[in-house]
């Protein structure tokens, strides 16, 4: 039996990740649920899962979810120290991170030097800080297992190959919602057309990543750390099915692809179970129904995210957690529509080219550079004029 912490359980990656514990009861079991402000359901989680501890990080919602709900044997934390108290009561053998942007850091970090393999979906600990993360899982031993359906069909790719044999990793994209829109029409969107996903249910935040391509930008900065690989082999291809997940070329020209219907739950009980795989209840493939596979090159003058995150991967050091710090900030202006579509990888551009070069080494580094930049892009937000 595996005792899994799920970050962010009330999210999308949270909620399919307990589906997958719900069909494998005898498998896994769940031991923490953390959430950031979605109590009521956090409280159903709890009543289903029976966790031994849970973890709210928002002071209020912790102080009405205390007043509503009582839960006899549950231990009941509030912000984000709670999670290092468990690990140091009662370490789980693996910790599910779905939490969403540079929220995520800490926790990946606490998780390693307490020796906790981590399946990772918040790709922005590594975006950020894939130097110190990397390094600190090297010395501690600990695995990271990749959740996005990309990072996982590469490393199933790589099953029982050699890196230094890698021509290159091709990590395929849905193309978004609007990838086949002129681009001038662009400036004109609103927040409820780019969060229509043409295939994946996703969370606000990495849908409009999704729109705008920076999500393959944070990826293929992901990619970079996991798999070891320099730049220049990192390709993006479109391919607007998301049924080939990604891909792997070889030295010899050979390729070998992962495939599947769209389904997060996949690659999350890959890297909950490997090097196992268990039945998974869900639909199975039906090639004769799959009528044609497409691929296109991404489009970089109309999705300029894209380009500005290799950009960033290329003078690396402190320029990845700017490039994250600040599109972070710019897709919430832009849900909260106090920016256009179009000025989100503007806001990212002017904190890149701003930015002087940061040696950065330890978390308290980091952190202060996501400070800073979040500061600096709200000023620049500030002097857009939405007309």
């Amino acid at each position: 039996m595996k005792n899994i912490a799920v970050l962010g359980s009330t999210g999308s990656i949270g909620k399919n990740t307990l589906d997958v514990v719900r069909q494998h009861p005898d498998i896994f079991n769940i031991q923490m649920l953390v959430t950031n402000r979605n109590t009521d359901l956090l409280a159903q989680q709890i009543s289903e899962f029976k966790p031994e501890y849970a973890l709210i990080y928002d002071k209020q919602a912790f102080t009405e979810f205390s007043k509503r709900y009582q839960f006899n044997h549950l231990k009941l934390w509030q912000g984000p120290e709670g999670i290092q108290r468990v690990f140091e009561e009662k370490k789980p053998d693996h910790l599910v991170n779905a939490f969403v942007g540079f929220a995520g850091l800490e926790p990946t970090i606490h998780a390693i030097k307490y020796g906790i393999p981590v399946a990772l979906a918040n790709k922005e600990s590594l975006v950020v800080a894939g130097s110190l993360v990397m390094q600190l899982a090297a010395i501690y031993n600990v695995d990271i297992f990749p959740i996005d359906s990309e990072h996982s069909a590469i490393w199933q790719c790589l099953a029982g190959e050699q890196n230094n044999k890698i021509n290159q990793l091709i990590i395929t994209a849905s193309g978004g919602p609007f990838r086949t829109v002129k681009k001038e029409i662009l400036e004109t969107v609103t927040p409820e057309q780019a969060l229509q996903h043409p295939n994946w249910k996703m969370g606000p935040k990495i849908t409009i990543d999704s729109a705008t391509l920076m999500n393959k930008g944070l990826e293929i900065i992901e990619a970079y750390w996991l798999y070891k690989v320099p730049v220049e082999k990192l390709t993006v291809l479109i391919h607007p099915q998301s049924i080939i997940h990604s891909m792997v070329e070889f030295t010899d020209r050979s390729i070998k692809a992962q495939l599947g219907i769209p389904d997060m739950r996949l690659p999350i009980q890959y890297a909950l179970s490997y090097p196992n795989r268990y039945t998974l209840d869900i639909p199975a493939m039906d090639f004769t129904k799959i009528t044609t596979l497409t691929f296109e090159q991404p489009d970089y003058q109309k999705f300029p995210c894209l380009g500005l995150a290799f950009a960033a991967l290329e003078k690396a050091d402190s320029y990845p957690a700017v490039l994250n710090a600040a599109n972070e900030v710019a897709v919430n202006a832009f849900l909260n529509r106090r920016i256009k579509f179009t000025q989100i990888n503007k806001v990212v551009e002017q904190l890149l080219d701003s930015h002087q070069k940061i040696q950065a080494i330890e978390f308290a580094d980091f952190l202060e550079i996501d400070k800073t930049t979040r500061m600096k892009a709200e000023k620049v937000i500030e002097s857009f004029d939405l007309r």
